[in-house]
């Protein structure tokens, strides 16, 4: 019996790699919440007259039709949540870039999806990532969670490899 070429796959388990300079932290393996992995085909319109015959009577010439073609993609921004830490290194790559950095800061990444089983079932690639916002959660004293930390990236291209 061949195995399925369609399997579901869980929406938790999965592995976020971004490797950024200076960093001997493995921060690529402890993010809570990754979102915004999208790729849209922006759609052109245009009009064209034709020759072609219309009307109650037939005798006007020159019907409009509206036509679409595919123009360009875009990527959205991808938003990574992770548990602060002490590590500063997101803070530190926003502050590069915030300095006139950023062309040097441009980093890639993957996102893998895996079954189950705990086997790479699919696999993403974001290139050009580079930090356009830092953020971390509310503070309050009667509060009991975690602190989290949020960096949004605003990302070149966006692909599945796999």
């Amino acid at each position: 019996m061949q195995e399925a070429d369609h399997e579901l796959l869980t929406s938790s388990r999965f592995y976020l790699e971004l490797r950024i300079d200076g960093s001997d932290d493995r921060i690529d393996g402890y993010f809570m919440e990754c979102q915004g992995f999208e790729r849209t085909q922006e759609m052109i319109e245009f009009c064209q007259v034709t020759p072609q015959k219309w009307g109650k009577d037939s005798n006007a010439v020159g019907r409009v039709i509206r036509n679409k073609v595919p123009g360009n993609t875009k990527s959205s921004n991808l938003t990574l949540r992770r548990g602060m830490t002490t590590s500063k290194i997101f803070w530190e790559w926003f502050a590069a870039v915030e300095q006139g950095n950023w062309a040097k800061q441009r980093r890639n990444g993957d996102l893998t999806l895996y079954n189950q089983h705990g086997e790479e079932k699919a696999r993403f690639r974001f290139l050009g990532a580079c930090p356009v916002k830092y953020k971390i959660g509310d503070v309050g004293a009667s509060k009991a969670e975690f602190e989290v930390e949020e960096i949004e990236l605003a990302i070149d291209e966006f692909r599945r490899i796999k």
